[in-house]
């Protein structure tokens, strides 16, 4: 099972494509839209790319609550530990 810090480096990880025209350093506080510039459609494929590495299925009603990278990580965290 994986912990907050691994999920973290994972989610920071994926995001260095879709970050790549930004320029920014990412890390826990990063803004994914402010300042990733991320799109409604870069969102999609980063939420299709977050669920098929961590093996989770992301409720698209609880992606209000994601406004920066540990937002993501915490929820990955969450869904994570849930048993199956």
């Amino acid at each position: 099972m994986r912990n907050y810090p691994e999920i973290l480096s994972g989610v920071c990880e994926l995001l260095e494509p879709f970050a790549g025209q930004s320029g920014h350093n990412i890390g826990e506080d990063t803004d994914l839209i402010g300042e990733l510039e991320l799109s409604s459609l870069k969102i999609m494929d980063l939420l299709m790319e977050v669920e098929d590495h961590f093996d989770v299925t992301i409720p698209l009603n609880r992606l209000p609550e994601v406004r920066t990278v540990g937002d993501l990580a915490a929820m990955i965290d969450q869904l994570v530990d849930r048993p199956s």
